[in-house]
């Protein structure tokens, strides 16, 4: 019988694994092997280059890493700002206010909007010649801080992430809005019983049970904006100079720009290989914080 309960539950999971090895743990093997050739992605012959498609990416690609860091930035802003914003919203949309359900649909626009459309918006508004953010700076008496945003490499990788951060908060407004719907009332009513009030509760009951939704937050958003180019492409198209530039737009430039196809698999493979360390180590960062 015990045999028997253990075959059925793997059974159930089977369909899951199965989808999981067809269309990403086979794919992702396939390219770490594309990626030990020199192969321009038409020509049916590959000349094997072993790992000097990798060594070129961690030791000779500034360019690369460039575009790392930058991802990471835009990362770190969607983390903080992006995701505090989507958790006080929810906060507050969870609370008895007068018009909740339309608030739940305006804060979920931007997600549902395109990209590319929301993109070209913003580069409309902060163009420095005719946009809308240089002509509120000077009716509001502030000339001095006009200027090309999008194409300013001080503040173009700015405007990027806070637009990225605009658009996307959104979903985590939506997971953490179901995430504190969770919560048991009677926790706050026996904690009011007992005097706590407001600022006790928050601390003392919506944190701590918050915490696993705010992991899963945590890790969808750094996958979702390692992997952002669509955005950026609408907007600055990585400009200028590689000052927005990120992991996706390098491994497109390789592929399509240099026709270097073996290269943008190696970079490729060793880009999933970070994003797979990063969710593991915070995975396991969550899970020691749920044992304290």
């Amino acid at each position: 019988m015990k045999l028997k309960s253990t075959l059925e539950n793997y059974l159930f999971i089977l369909p899951a694994v199965l989808i999981f090895a067809i269309f990403y743990l086979i794919p992702f093997i396939w390219v770490f092997q594309l990626g030990l050739f020199e192969w321009d992605g038409i020509t049916p012959t590959r000349m094997f280059a072993g790992l000097d498609n990798f060594k070129e990416i961690f030791f000779e690609d500034k360019i690369w890493w460039q575009s790392m860091r930058q991802a990471g930035f835009i990362t770190l802003v969607a983390l903080t700002f992006q995701n505090a914003l989507a958790f006080l919203l929810a906060w507050a949309c969870d609370r008895e206010i007068r018009l909740k359900n339309f608030y739940r649909l305006v804060f979920f626009i931007p997600v549902v909007l395109s990209e590319v459309v929301v993109g070209l918006v913003w580069q409309w508004i902060l163009d420095g010649h005719y946009g809308l953010l240089n002509s509120w700076l000077v009716q509001l008496g502030f000339p001095g801080l006009v200027r090309n945003w999008l194409s300013d490499p001080k503040t173009a990788l700015n405007m990027v992430a806070i637009v990225h951060s605009w658009k996307g908060f959104g979903w985590g407004f939506l997971i953490f809005l179901a995430g504190l719907q969770t919560i048991p009332r009677e926790l706050y009513e026996a904690a009011r019983v007992d005097g706590a009030n407001a600022w006790n509760c928050f601390k003392s009951i919506t944190i701590p049970l918050i915490i696993p939704v705010a992991v899963l937050v945590g890790i969808l958003t750094i996958l979702g904006t390692m992997q952002a180019f669509v955005l950026i492409i609408a907007m600055t198209g990585g400009g200028p100079a590689y000052h927005t530039q990120v992991p996706v737009l390098r491994i497109l430039a390789a592929m399509r720009g240099s026709s270097r196809f073996g290269y943008a698999c190696a970079q490729g493979f060793s880009f999933g290989l970070v994003l797979v360390i990063i969710s593991f180590i915070q995975y396991r960062f969550s899970k020691q914080y749920r044992q304290i």
